[in-house]
């Protein structure tokens, strides 16, 4: 069976982290190995990821050297895709030798007059306090949105309407490759009135964007699944054998008609304001290690 994977931004760097590449690697080595890799073993996977702080510190990088205008947010998107990829396919290959794994840098058509544009709801980038979120917005023009006690900055969220690589991505699940793509949403371009593409500024979101791929990618029944990292008592992930997937006999075990989906199952108009709603089967370990599908609980 196809696995759908989306990992949350705390699988690669917890609230309060410094936005380190190490403290990224070493938190990616116990998401992987506890809970990426045994799925890996028993089924084909694709996995996506967010990439907000990433994406965040990359602008504020470029927005600090002066001597080049700053690289817009496709770029800096495509930029952040292949840093998490290349983490995350370095420690699962760690983890699973011999397996082959792909990273594959993925472009996501969006809608250019979306009210998404209007309307900049997706923070991204580290916590600011309220004057240096004042400072930032003077110097830079760029919105900031309130976010866990602070400010961030926001951008612009549409909806994705078409992932330009699906072909490639079935040809890579169909030879039997591990697919890491679609990170932070896909990078975002339209299309021109002559069917060229452009990059736009805006970042999508990632689940949404994860939900295209069951229905696009999957010529077999299929399930898709958001993973929560939350930080324990002792700052570290919980393992998989007590989040229900290993102990389990993983996804598959649960009843196959609430948790699969196939070909013909059409979801409902995806919305950047609906963050996991389209997400068939969720996983969360908190407060406690449970399984659901949409609201209904199926484990414990």
């Amino acid at each position: 069976m196809l696995v759908v994977m989306a990992l949350g931004g705390n699988a690669l760097l917890r609230r309060g982290q410094p936005l380190e590449a190490e403290v990224q690697r070493r938190n990616l080595l116990d998401a992987v190995a506890k809970a990426v890799a045994p799925i890996a073993r028993r089924h084909q996977l694709v996995i996506t990821h967010g990439n907000g702080p990433q994406i965040g510190l990359l602008a504020l990088q470029a927005a600090a050297y002066k001597e080049v205008c700053p690289y817009p947010l496709d770029v800096l998107g495509a930029e952040s895709e292949g840093m998490i990829g290349y983490l995350i396919e370095q420690a699962l290959s760690n983890e699973l030798p011999g397996r082959e794994i792909a990273t594959l840098l993925t472009q996501v058509e969006v809608d250019s007059s979306d009210p998404a544009f209007a309307k900049p709801s997706k923070p991204i980038g580290p916590i600011y306090g309220e004057v240096e979120a004042r400072e930032l917005s003077t110097r830079t023009s760029w919105t900031f949105m309130p976010d866990a006690g602070g400010f961030r900055r926001a951008v612009p969220s549409p909806a994705p309407r078409r992932i330009r690589e699906i072909n490639v991505i079935k040809l890579l699940v169909q030879s039997g490759m591990v697919v890491i793509c679609a990170g932070g949403g896909g990078i975002p371009v339209v299309a021109t009135a002559d069917g060229a593409l452009r990059g736009i500024e805006a970042v999508i979101d990632k689940d949404v964007s994860s939900a295209l791929l069951p229905r696009k990618s999957a010529p077999t029944p299929c399930c898709c699944s958001r993973m929560f990292w939350p930080s324990g008592p002792n700052g570290r992930c919980r393992p998989a054998d007590r989040s229900g997937i290993s102990r389990r006999g993983s996804c598959a075990a649960m009843p196959s008609n609430r948790v699969l989906w196939h070909r013909r199952w059409k979801p409902p108009v995806a919305s950047p304001n609906a963050r996991g709603a389209l997400l068939v089967l969720e996983l969360s370990i908190k407060p406690k290690p449970s399984l659901r599908v949409g609201q209904e609980r199926l484990w414990p």
